[in-house]
């Protein structure tokens, strides 16, 4: 996706801006991996002073990965705070929400993160938590290798601008776990029509072969499913007596 520079400039006013970069993350709709890569570039367009982007994504209750950047060091600097525990980016989304950095050699709230993105050349972040309702999805993390790189008018902006973020994201989320919903559904109703016709089951039989298989071989119903469309067979488990 090309992402049109929006940078804002004193002719223009913010909604429209945020308008168009609303559209620009809608074409992504429905693709998770297109969102975050839209983000990120929509991001260093849009938002005064940033150079580099980068979006740290939640996976578990407290597990935090880089799946998006604009280049290899924000997704280095991303993955860094992780493997530390500490760090802005950590910062904004289990806490804060909004973190800014002025000179981050000189900063002492995470000294070891600093040292090191000090040594890589980034002086200056600025990251906001991509939140919506309950939900915390992670956080946007702005860099730039300028002193006093984001001001008032960054920080009013990127926040704005991880709003629409946030939702779009949710949206592909959204998206994407109908399509996995439906292409289980899809290869249930194969597995099933299958076994009907080999084995002159009812549909409520057929079901419950495939139940009968997953549960003795611990493995999702779908995978089961999976199996047999692709060989014909229903899976056999493995005698590990003898």
């Amino acid at each position: 996706m090309t992402v049109e520079n929006t940078a804002i400039d004193p002719g223009r006013h913010l909604g429209d801006v945020m308008s168009r970069v609303a559209r620009q993350l809608q074409e992504e709709h429905g693709d998770v991996e297109g969102t975050l890569q839209a983000i990120t570039a929509a991001a260093v367009a849009t938002v005064p002073g940033a150079q580099e982007c980068g979006i740290s994504y939640v996976i578990g209750r407290r597990e935090v990965e880089p799946r998006a950047s604009t280049g290899d060091l924000p997704r280095e600097l991303d993955a860094l705070q992780q493997r530390l525990r500490q760090g802005p980016c950590l910062d904004a989304i289990w806490e804060h929400r909004i973190v800014r950095v002025d000179d981050l050699p000189a900063d002492q709230r995470w000294p070891r993160f600093a040292e090191r993105a000090g040594a890589r050349g980034i002086r200056s972040m600025l990251c906001f938590q991509l939140f919506v309702a309950a939900d915390q999805l992670g956080a946007m993390n702005l860099y730039s290798r300028a002193v006093g790189a984001f001001d008032d008018e960054s920080q009013e902006i990127g926040q704005v601008f991880a709003g629409h973020a946030a939702i779009a994201l949710a949206g592909a989320e959204h998206e994407e776990h109908l399509r996995a919903g439906m292409n289980s559904r899809d290869l249930i109703g194969q597995a099933k029509g299958i076994l009907m016709e080999r084995y002159r089951l009812t549909a409520e039989q057929a079901f419950g072969a495939l139940a009968r298989v997953s549960q003795e071989q611990n493995r999702r119903l779908v995978e089961i499913a999976r199996e047999l469309a692709e060989t014909g067979a229903l899976p056999v488990r493995e005698d590990r007596t003898g």
